[in-house]
C-alpha cells in the first residue's frame, strides 16, 4: 500500500488532472468556434491526455489497494481576450502541474514510498515535454497572432499524432 500522505495528495492530483482536462476542452471549443481546426484538435487531444493522466493515477491507487476519492473541479475559463490568452493559460497550467508532480514525488521520497516514487517518474518526464511544447506553441502564437493561418500551418507541419509510450502507466478502464 502507498503511504497515506502520498495517497491523499494523489487523490487531489486526480482533481487537478480533471480540471486540466476541462480547461483544455474549453480552450478547444474556443478555437473550434474561431474555425481554427488545428488549434482545436491540439487542445481536444490535450484534454484526453489529461483525462488519461487522471485515470493512470486512479489505476495506481487501485493497484496499491488505496482508497480512490474523485474530487470535484471548478469551472474552467471559457472566455478569452484573444488567441494568445488560452495558450498562455495552458502554459501556466502545465507549469503548475509540474510543481504538483514534483511535490508528489518529494512526498513519496520523504515517506520512503519507493513504488510511488517510481510511479511518478513517468509524470516528471511527461511534464518536461508538456512545458516545452506549450512554451514553443506560445512563441508561435504570439509571433503570428495577426496571421492565424501561419499558426494552423505550423501545427499541420508538427503533426498531431503522438505515438504510444510503452513506458506509460496503465489507464484505468482502458481494457474494459
Amino acid at each position: 500500500m502507498a503511504a497515506q500522505r502520498f495517497v491523499d495528495l494523489l487523490n487531489e492530483q486526480i482533481g487537478h488532472e480533471y480540471a486540466a482536462h476541462q480547461q483544455y476542452v474549453a480552450i478547444a471549443v474556443y478555437y473550434d468556434n474561431l474555425t481554427l481546426p488545428q488549434m482545436a484538435g491540439l487542445f481536444y487531444r490535450q484534454a484526453l491526455e489529461e483525462r488519461d493522466h487522471a485515470m493512470m493515477m486512479v489505476q495506481y491507487l487501485l493497484d496499491t489497494d488505496s482508497v480512490v476519492a474523485i474530487p470535484g473541479v471548478d469551472a474552467p475559463t471559457n472566455s478569452f481576450a484573444d488567441i494568445v490568452e488560452p495558450v498562455r493559460l495552458a502554459l501556466a497550467q502545465e507549469k503548475r502541474v509540474t510543481d504538483q508532480i514534483n511535490a508528489l514525488t518529494a512526498v513519496a521520497r520523504e515517506e520512503h514510498d519507493f513504488a510511488s516514487d517510481q510511479f511518478m517518474q513517468w509524470f516528471i518526464k511527461e511534464q518536461v515535454e508538456e512545458v516545452s511544447s506549450m512554451s514553443d506553441l506560445l512563441t508561435v502564437v504570439q509571433r503570428n497572432r495577426d496571421d492565424v493561418e501561419n499558426i494552423e500551418e505550423y501545427l499541420r507541419r508538427e503533426g498531431g499524432g503522438e505515438s504510444e509510450d510503452a513506458s506509460a502507466p496503465p489507464v484505468a478502464g482502458a481494457g474494459a
